[in-house]
């Protein structure tokens, strides 16, 4: 069984393309590997990204990985959830929460 995956990784080089560009609108996860919280949300975040796929991209950016990006966007906290439609931040979460939270969000910025 081949390992599709049904978010984006991004890194500095395909984020403008992935995010800013995109003709619709993006949930991208900041997080790392040796942060705990980034680690538990993770699972929820990939299950919208399969949910939401065609509706809202879903992308996840390693700070380690890409820490101008996060610099960027002013992440001083992980995990940290960026919302973007039409090419702009419009909605942020910072922490933990509940998927059904975060579909909520997602749904609201389908609609944006």
């Amino acid at each position: 069984m081949a390992d599709q995956k049904s978010y984006v990784t991004l890194t500095a080089a395909n984020f403008q393309k992935e995010v800013i560009e995109s003709d619709v609108p993006v949930l991208v996860d900041f997080w790392a590997a040796w942060c705990g919280p980034c680690i538990a949300i993770g699972p929820a975040i990939e299950q919208l990204a399969e949910e939401f796929q065609g509706k809202v991209k879903v992308g996840k950016l390693n700070v380690d990985d890409s820490p101008a990006v996060a610099q960027q966007f002013g992440i001083r906290s992980i995990p940290t959830m960026l919302f973007f439609a039409g090419g702009q931040v419009v909605d942020q979460q910072i922490g933990l929460m509940p998927k059904s939270q975060l579909a909520k969000k997602m749904e609201s910025l389908q609609a944006a």
